[in-house]
């Protein structure tokens, strides 16, 4: 199934896009690591679940392909949720469904609770509570250079074979843009707490979703970055989840096990 690439006009940059397909509609969200984007985090599952449902894949304001932000500050969660709700418009169907990973995932949920048009929600790796950032960790912290990206990009996986080189030349094409550097640094500028404690999913926000969205949350066992004791299981207990734990899995659940995240679309979304 091959998507069609395009760029968008929004709030003055541009939103990058893949879509295709037919069916119930989905939105795709990716995370915020460096150098994440679309095909970095869906590119083995986003052609499968395009020949059943209908598929709109976004790259993040400041994020991929897509534009940069014009005006600090580039951390901007209402800016990202203004973002996913105009993809929800492009859908224009009287239902749809989420998925997100990481960062991604809080935005979801809180897009869900906003729209209810939004009745699926699906989150990889999610993001969403407020927990301690651990010392020393490396979360959003520009890479410096190819093999600085490989080391960052590695600890998102069990199976390290999985990073190869097209992902590394991929995500370092987009770190080495002329003032990249200083747009993302700037995006997660002080100390790394802070955009823990932004991304945190609002009480009023799981209440709503929970009274109207199936939501299936899929995580690593082995996840360092956002541990499933700290993220997906807390967020459970607000919400009718079903959750997935993969064992020797890390953060990147549907680059390490693509089967298992496309049986858990079927299950959700239907078809």
């Amino acid at each position: 199934m091959a998507l069609q690439e395009s760029d968008l006009p929004f709030e003055g940059t541009t939103i990058h896009c893949w879509e295709g397909g037919t069916g119930f509609p989905i939105l795709m969200l990716h995370g915020s690591g460096a150098g994440a984007s679309t095909p970095g985090n869906w590119r083995r599952v986003i052609e499968p679940l395009a020949q059943n449902y209908r598929v709109l894949a976004a790259d993040l304001i400041g994020f991929g392909l897509s534009g940069r932000k014009m005006e600090k500050p580039y951390f901007d969660i209402e800016m990202w949720l203004r973002q996913g709700q105009y993809l929800l418009e492009r859908l224009d169907a009287p239902q749809v469904g989420i998925i997100g990973h990481s960062l991604s995932g809080a935005l979801a949920l809180m897009l869900c609770a906003r729209d209810p048009r939004v009745t699926r929600v699906m989150t990889t790796g999610t993001m969403g509570t407020s927990f301690p950032c651990k010392p020393g960790t490396r979360l959003w912290r520009y890479p410096g250079s190819r093999e600085g990206t490989r080391q960052s990009t590695e600890v998102t996986v069990w199976n390290k074979a999985l990073i190869d080189d097209a992902e590394i030349d991929y995500r370092w094409r987009i770190l080495s843009q002329p003032g990249y550097r200083e747009y993302y640094e700037s995006m997660f500028d002080g100390e790394k707490q802070h955009y823990i404690d932004k991304s945190a999913v609002p009480a009023a926000d799981l209440a709503r979703v929970k009274a109207r969205a199936k939501v299936l949350m899929m995580h690593g066992r082995q996840d360092v970055s956002f541990p499933p004791e700290e993220t997906c299981l807390v967020l459970g207990r607000s919400l009718h989840a079903d959750i997935w734990l993969v064992d020797h899995c890390a953060h990147s659940v549907a680059l390490e096990y693509p089967d298992k995240f496309l049986a858990g679309a079927r299950l959700l979304f239907g078809g």
